[in-house]
């Protein structure tokens, strides 16, 4: 299990990460990184970046069940 600074410690090492990339790296569960994120957000040390879906890739983001929601990504990195 990672702690909080681990995760700050990598974020700080690599720049920006996905909250899965970072659930990988630390080898601890996705939920348990996330509530990590959402508590460094809170306390003003990281921020969430949401990369717009600039291009699907068969172009019909309309026509896919999960929407532009599969196509975005989310990122996370230190203040």
């Amino acid at each position: 299990m990672a702690s909080l600074i681990e995760v700050r410690d990598l974020l700080a090492l690599q720049g920006r990460m996905e909250a899965s990339q970072l659930s990988l790296a630390l080898h601890t569960p996705k939920a348990l990184i996330d509530a990590m994120l959402a508590r460094l957000e809170a306390m003003g040390r990281a921020v969430r970046v949401e990369e717009e879906a600039s291009g699907c890739l068969i172009g019909s983001c309309k026509a896919c069940p999960e929407g532009k929601a599969a196509c975005s990504r989310e990122w996370w990195m230190l203040r």
